[in-house]
């Protein structure tokens, strides 16, 4: 399928892909993979340096530790690697809880990403979405006990009302991390799908 996301140069989109909060792990490097098939350029980005946990507990101490200017000068700098790539069209990102969270605030700092896919992850507040220019997806399991639907709300309204692209799909039988196979408590396999396709519709529309 690569041939699908092709531009007219022979050039093909970059994705950034970003992890959730145990660490970029073998499913986040699956996903990248995944992406590859599908005709995107990926770089993932290891957020926590090499570390990787399985544990509840840790990831969420990893989580609250990361120096927030720093991880997004780190993505800063994803964000050039992938530009100065020749191969590369335009840059989008993808992310998953914690990720989501980064893809988002990526959006709202760094104007060269044209495209962000963000699946469950917090909402960052309006004073920086203001500032957001690449389209939005945001992928949203309505079972969700970490994240409330009133934040994805917020979200809905105030792009709207500011103008911005913003698209936001709601899946009423999926909790948090529905898209992770590696997590069967939580997995939604016919949810997942639908979000991984409308994902790539959505950025093969934006990163042409």
């Amino acid at each position: 399928m690569e041939n699908i996301t092709k531009s007219n140069s022979g050039k093909r989109p970059g994705l950034l892909v970003l992890q959730e909060w145990w660490g970029l792990n073998d499913h986040i490097r699956d996903i990248a993979r995944r992406l590859e098939d599908e005709g995107f350029i990926t770089l993932p980005v290891d957020m926590y340096d090499g570390v990787v946990t399985k544990d509840p507990e840790v990831a969420r101490g990893l989580m609250m530790a990361m120096d927030k200017s720093e991880a997004m000068e780190k993505l800063d700098a994803a964000v050039r690697t992938l530009k100065a790539n020749p191969g590369v069209s335009n840059v989008g990102a993808i992310g998953f809880c914690l990720g989501g969270f980064l893809t988002l605030s990526l959006a709202c700092t760094n104007s060269d990403l044209k495209a962000a896919v963000a699946f469950y992850g917090n909402v960052p507040p309006d004073t920086s979405l203001s500032k957001v220019r690449a389209p939005i997806l945001y992928v949203y399991g309505e079972k969700d006990h970490h994240i409330p639907a009133s934040e994805i709300d917020r979200l809905e309204r105030y792009m709207k009302s500011a103008g911005k692209t913003c698209e936001v799909l709601r899946y009423p039988e999926s909790d948090h991390a529905f898209f992770n196979d590696t997590r069967k408590e939580v997995y939604n396999p016919k949810d997942a799908q639908d979000a991984w396709n409308r994902s790539l519709e959505f950025l093969r529309r934006n990163l042409k």
